[in-house]
């Protein structure tokens, strides 16, 4: 007779004969009744609606989204296809969304499908989902499973208020566009007139003349009349976008630009170089305890002040007390990891360029990082090799990072704009943002662009600035809500707050003249 974890070990293996199939979605019958309850009952299991199933992890709070948000594409694509068949599309602007490489999830997806009943369907933490009954396009495409409108086709038919709505996204689609005739093929096709005039007006918006023109001479030669129209709520500086390697590099560009004028007016000015480097850098090593308990406390490790002061002193033991860790080889590796930044921050001091000091410099931090924990047998040494090669996702979070893929065109032009950047303090506060948004590391990416920030706020004569393990809260949402509504000032705030109270205090310090 099997033992309790022998059956628990069966189901396991069941459940893992699906995910070797890519059965993400898991249905009532993919599983036999002993398995889905003994697999539901370990958290190996969670129910997403009757007769349908996501893999989970055990030990996760109750309310955790994780396992929802990592699985929602997967789930829906498999779903509808169960439904629908091939007969269904999601909607022109989640279309747009997802060629312009932005896979957030919505609070509610739209489908059409000619098999549609107009009904919503009730999704885990707040999701759903709304099939239209509504005809498909001719001109489709899929990505990763999910059936979507073409870029033109979805541009075509998306409606008015979505060009305001989310200007980036549609700004990448249409930076993608190389001329105007498959617009008109569809434009001419279905005599739309209006579209045409707001589409010539989008054109134009990021530069592209030629393709407006042609737009609007075309449609008159045809007999149409139309109006040109901006349909983008603001009308902002020019910007050409160039057809990008890949769709999110054109978005992180649109959304750089963005969001720099709001940094700009809510961050405190730059206090200007430190005059004395070797006082700014005892300061920083000052905070080597204190920024190591915050910052590892924010990534739910427990270590303790003892273990930090163990680890700075020398008599970190790998071989005794300390051997087997997760905790103490993340201080470890943390304490490495802060002298390299130490030293990239000198660098930058002396008057290297803090953009390309990041770029050379930030795989030697990732390494003393997890070095530690490579030599501890806890990591394979493969796991220093770099970028990361798979998909990762954020606790709780509704951003899902760009694809492994896609990291190596993004990379190079952060750093770009890094580099470009003239100001220290749209340096700090978007370095990090935007470091944490692309998540390039399968691990360790929010200490990096921690690490990141105080890099670019020394290039400005900033103080190094602690973010505290009970501002967390505020901080995890502030990064949600830059990543998912691109409103950066929260975030702005948060950190300008705790740069302007490091200021204060430096100035309180300072003795009197």
């Amino acid at each position: 007779m099997l033992s309790p974890a022998e059956k628990l070990a069966e189901s396991l293996g069941a459940l893992r004969a699906l995910q070797d199939r890519g059965v993400l979605a898991i249905r009532s019958r993919d599983l036999t009744r002993r398995h889905r309850e003994r697999l539901l009952a370990n958290g190996f299991l969670e129910k997403v609606m009757k007769g349908w199933y996501i893999a989970s992890r055990p030990g996760e709070a109750v309310g955790d989204s994780s396992a929802w948000y990592a699985s929602f594409w997967e789930f829906c694509a498999a779903y509808l296809a169960q439904r629908f068949g091939a007969d269904w599309c999601l909607s022109p602007e989640q279309s747009l969304s997802l060629h312009a490489g932005n896979r957030l999830v919505p609070r509610q997806l739209l489908v059409r499908s000619p098999k549609g009943r107009n009904r919503v369907t009730g999704l885990p933490y707040g999701t759903s989902l709304l099939d239209l009954r509504s005809a498909i396009p001719e001109s489709r495409d899929e990505i990763d499973h999910l059936r979507v409108f073409s870029p033109v086709a979805a541009l075509v038919s998306c409606s008015p208020g979505y060009f305001r709505q989310n200007p980036t996204d549609i700004r990448v689609c249409l930076s993608a566009v190389q001329d105007a005739s498959d617009v008109l093929i569809l434009l001419l096709r279905g005599g739309h007139s209006t579209i045409a005039g707001r589409l010539a007006g989008a054109f134009r918006n990021i530069g592209r003349d030629r393709i407006a023109d042609d737009i609007m001479k075309t449609m008159r030669a045809a007999g149409y009349e139309l109006r040109e129209k901006d349909p983008f709520e603001t009308t902002p500086p020019r910007l050409v976008l160039s057809r990008e390697i890949s769709p999110e590099v054109s978005r992180i560009r649109l959304m750089w630009r963005n969001m720099r004028e709001t940094v700009l007016q809510a961050f405190p000015r730059s206090p200007g170089m430190p005059e004395d480097i070797t006082q700014y850098l005892k300061g920083v090593e000052e905070l080597y305890m204190e920024d190591t308990y915050h910052s590892l406390s924010i990534e739910g490790y427990r270590v303790s002040r003892a273990l930090i002061a163990r680890v700075r002193s020398g008599s970190w033991d790998p071989d005794g007390e300390d051997r087997d860790q997760r905790d103490a080889l993340a201080a470890r590796g943390y304490w490495q990891a802060f002298q390299s930044v130490r030293e990239s921050i000198k660098r930058v001091l002396f008057g290297d360029e803090p953009g390309l000091v990041a770029d050379e410099d930030h795989g030697r931090w990732y390494r003393e990082m997890f070095g530690p924990a490579v030599n501890a047998g806890v990591l394979r040494p493969a796991d220093l090799a770099g970028y990361r090669d798979a998909q990762v996702f954020i606790s709780r979070s509704m951003h899902i990072p760009p694809r492994s893929e896609a990291i190596r065109d993004l990379m190079p032009v952060f750093f770009e704009l890094l580099c470009e950047e003239s100001e220290s303090s749209v340096r700090a506060v978007m370095g990090h943002f935007f470091f944490v948004y692309i998540h390039p590391y399968p691990d360790g990416n929010g200490r990096m662009g921690r690490f990141l920030m105080n890099l670019m706020l020394a290039a400005g004569g900033y103080p190094w600035t602690v973010i505290p393990v009970g501002e967390r809260e505020r901080y995890m949402t502030a990064l949600e809500e830059a990543s998912t509504r691109q409103n950066i000032l929260p975030f702005t705030d948060l950190l300008g707050r705790l740069v302007r109270q490091g200021l204060e205090g430096a100035s309180e310090a300072r003795p009197s003249e």
